[in-house]
């Protein structure tokens, strides 16, 4: 099984974002029993805080639950018990790679580079633009679907 942590500083609006979007995508595709997700913070700001209310409403408005997450912090032991590690910016996967000790094995990416537009998730604590958050981590959960192959499968049936 494949097992993916999403990483932002709080866990309270882009990680548990990409998390449920990714969970959903997943399961629309036939895949939920082989790919495990997650989301944690590298703060301990939010610790057991939900997730921040107008990033509910928009994953809510594409008819994506999110209501029973709260935030966790990252420790280094989640370097071993993930397979990828992706941070929403370069900050996060500062700290993530800090936190973690270090990146032996090359697992902490950044969502954004499995777009064709690399750089960071834009914030929606400081801009308040959710929407730019959420094209950003659907762009991105799209591109890791694609990037790990797990795509719907489509069987043809012979005849």
């Amino acid at each position: 099984m494949l097992r993916i942590l999403f990483v932002c500083h709080g866990n309270i609006c882009r990680s548990p974002m990409a998390e449920c979007v990714m969970k959903d995508m997943v399961k629309k595709a036939g895949k939920e029993g082989q790919v495990h997700i997650e989301s944690a913070a590298t703060s301990s700001e939010e610790l057991g805080n939900g997730v921040y209310p107008p990033a509910r409403r928009i994953l809510k408005q594409h008819g994506i639950d999110c209501v029973a997450k709260t935030a966790r912090q990252m420790g280094w032991e989640d370097y071993a018990r993930f397979d990828l590690l992706v941070g929403m910016d370069r900050w996060n996967v500062k700290n993530m790679t800090r936190i973690c000790r270090g990146d032996p094995e090359g697992k902490i990416r950044k969502l954004m580079d499995y777009t064709d537009r690399p750089g960071d998730v834009a914030d929606p604590w400081y801009t308040g633009d959710f929407e730019s958050t959420w094209r950003d981590v659907v762009d991105g959960c799209r591109g890791m679907i694609e990037a790990l192959g797990l795509q719907k499968s489509h069987h043809k049936v012979s005849e």
